[in-house]
């Protein structure tokens, strides 16, 4: 069989039969509906003629346009068909795949070709003109210690890696280059991919008591007589959140007056009206809920006191969710600018600003805005140390596996990306394994695990899908076989777990390789040999990153508070009540569902150019 047909990967003399059948991935479902070349020239010039209608830049940013003058005088060299091993880190990238208008990797890797004279000048203006093809596409933020492009380079420059690399960001890496076949495809050739997802081991805390989904847990298992069953998953957590507002936060609470002491209160331990939850039984009011309801002294300016007390609670609350999307505390919805105190409350902060025992006047109510300031950020440091103070047990590493173990095999996993049905071919793929390392490793006092999946191709989102899953089973005490549940044929909008902690570790071509050393003298693609390199380039380019960001951001807090407190039935699959619970109305957040799913598509963080019509290598 020749070079051509092996490229090909499928029909009767090619890889035959069943093999042809297993190699497919849903790429013939996909084949089906792909517009011909013709069209999708004809798209492509239609998108460019309206660029420029609109007066934008007729070339995307990474292409270059050199005058007729230079192009003359340019010599001609040979190109040859080469597979490149890169590495980078996505931070700062609108990810892996070429856009117009956003700096991608891709792109700067075409730019530093071009510099370094490993495309020509007169091929800088269209990758496709040298047959430029990735192996696996990553989203916004995702980083790799190892993938592949192949195209038709210039190398007979000795040192031409290291004249790309000169013209590249410390953060992205070209390992080196193997000669191939001319029909060689990174895409179609690809046998496989490992990736790695890195997550502190805080997510698979439970939420906290007094959280949307803490209450939801407790209703729902008491509802369908599971909270035996329910508390015994929770084990080797319970109370743990209890007793951190006990030794932790009520002792600083404590510190405050009682006015001060139950603005606090409420905006830390809100708790809505169990008449809107599955579960209609009423909840009495928390101590802090009681403190505000009690009569203020009937002083002539009682009213205007009252008024101000309601703007200060307002005032921290909103801070409070402000800062659940910085530390991961339980509050109310960011307030306006208009409901906000309009007093000199950062003077009053940077001045030190004290409360006074006088008539309330201006300059105490700014001093009072001050103190609860000050008082939410002692609260929001406390918590976060408590979370990342957590170290995981062992019952529940083991819980993780249990849940990971539902992945391997051929499954549907049309809940795991977008735009797919259950009844969708190309849905279903391939995993051949899903493993936790059983020993964390400790970094700047934050306890971290490492997961790795392998599998034929990944869809969009999937695994940041698949590792959000798992961790809503695990934190929230959830029955396992949920897994199961999510991978049938009902519909549920699953979180995707943040971009920060995946890592593409490296594609593999086994199969290419053994035919490329046996028939065809060429070189197997094999990342072995810049191991060195590569672990150095994970280590300060890739892991540090990863570090520094979740400690500066508290970027997993962030994900998972938003989680917990989604005034929504969207996400209760994961109580007691299952899929049952999500179609269970629980206010008049009517179209918050909808929302996040629209959300999913278009958060911002995909690589996605919706001008262009290219799937190659769609990844977690």
């Amino acid at each position: 069989m020749g070079p051509k047909d092996f490229s090909r990967g499928g029909g009767r003399g090619g890889r035959g039969g069943r093999n042809g059948k297993k190699r497919d991935m849903g790429r013939t479902e996909w084949s089906k509906t792909k517009a011909d070349k013709r069209k999708r020239n004809d798209d492509e010039q239609a998108v460019k003629r309206q660029r420029i209608d609109d007066g934008k830049p007729e070339l995307p940013i990474h292409a270059t346009k050199f005058s007729d003058e230079v192009l003359a005088a340019e010599e001609r060299r040979p190109k040859r068909k080469v597979a490149v091993l890169i590495g980078y880190a996505g931070t700062g990238y609108r990810g892996m795949q070429f856009t117009h208008e956003h700096k991608t990797i891709e792109g700067d890797l075409f730019q530093a070709f071009v510099a370094a004279g490993a495309i020509s000048k007169a091929n800088a203006d269209d990758p496709k003109k040298s047959s430029f093809v990735r192996c696996a596409r990553t989203d916004k933020g995702v980083h790799a210690a190892g993938n592949v492009i192949s195209l038709k380079l210039i190398v007979e420059d000795e040192d031409i890696v290291k004249k790309i690399n000169d013209n590249l960001a410390p953060q992205i890496r070209v390992w080196g280059f193997e000669r191939t076949i001319n029909s060689f495809s990174a895409y179609q050739l690809v046998d496989s991919r490992i990736y790695e997802y890195l997550i502190p081991t805080h997510s698979f805390l439970p939420p906290h008591p007094s959280s949307f989904l803490g209450r939801a847990l407790e209703e729902w298992a008491e509802k369908k007589n599971d909270t035996d069953a329910y508390q015994k998953r929770q084990e080797e957590v319970a109370g743990y959140w209890e007793k951190v507002d006990e030794e932790l936060i009520k002792p600083i609470l404590m510190e405050y007056d009682e006015e001060i002491r139950a603005i606090l209160e409420k905006a830390l331990w809100m708790k809505a009206d169990r008449s809107e939850a599955p579960n209609s039984e009423q909840q009495a009011p928390s101590d802090g809920e009681m403190a505000r309801n009690q009569e203020l002294p009937k002083e002539p300016t009682e009213s205007a006191d009252k008024l101000e007390a309601q703007k200060d609670e307002q005032q921290v609350s909103g801070d409070v969710q402000t800062d659940h999307n910085k530390e991961g505390l339980q509050g109310q919805p960011e307030k306006t600018e208009d409901e906000k105190p309009k007093s000199q409350e950062n003077a009053d902060v940077e001045n030190g600003a004290t409360v006074s025992n006088e008539k309330p006047s201006s300059e105490s109510k700014s001093s009072r805005t001050a103190i609860l300031q000050e008082a939410m950020k002692r609260l929001r440091q406390t918590y976060l140390t408590a979370k990342r103070a957590y170290r995981i047990p062992q019952s529940r590493l083991d819980r993780i596996q249990k849940c990971l173990d539902y992945y391997t095999g051929t499954r549907n996993y049309h809940n795991f990306t977008i735009q797919k049905s259950y009844k969708d071919p190309s849905a279903k793929r391939v995993i051949k394994s899903f493993v936790v390392n059983p020993e964390p490793i400790l970094i700047n006092g934050t306890e971290w695990l490492s997961l790795k999946v392998h599998g034929q191709s990944f869809m969009m989102h999937q695994i940041r899908k698949m590792v959000g899953m798992v961790a809503l089973i695990v934190r929230c005490g959830c029955d396992p076989h949920r897994m199961y549940e999510s991978l049938g044929p009902e519909p549920i909008s699953i979180p995707k777990a943040p971009s920060l902690g995946l890592l593409l570790e490296r594609p593999v071509f086994d199969t290419y390789n053994k035919r490329a050393k046996n028939e065809m003298a060429k070189e197997p693609i094999d990342f072995d040999k810049f191991k060195t390199e590569m672990e150095a380039f994970k280590q300060a380019q890739i892991y540090e990153r990863m570090y520094h960001d979740e400690e500066q951001d508290n970027v997993f807090g962030n994900f998972f508070n938003h989680v917990d407190n989604f005034p929504n039935e969207t996400f209760l699959f994961v109580t007691s009540g299952g899929i049952e619970a999500t179609k269970t109305p629980i206010n008049a957040h009517e179209n918050s569902s909808q929302a996040l799913v629209d959300a999913d598509i278009t958060d911002g963080e995909s690589d996605v150019d919706e001008t262009v019509k290219d799937n190659h290598g769609d990844e977690g």
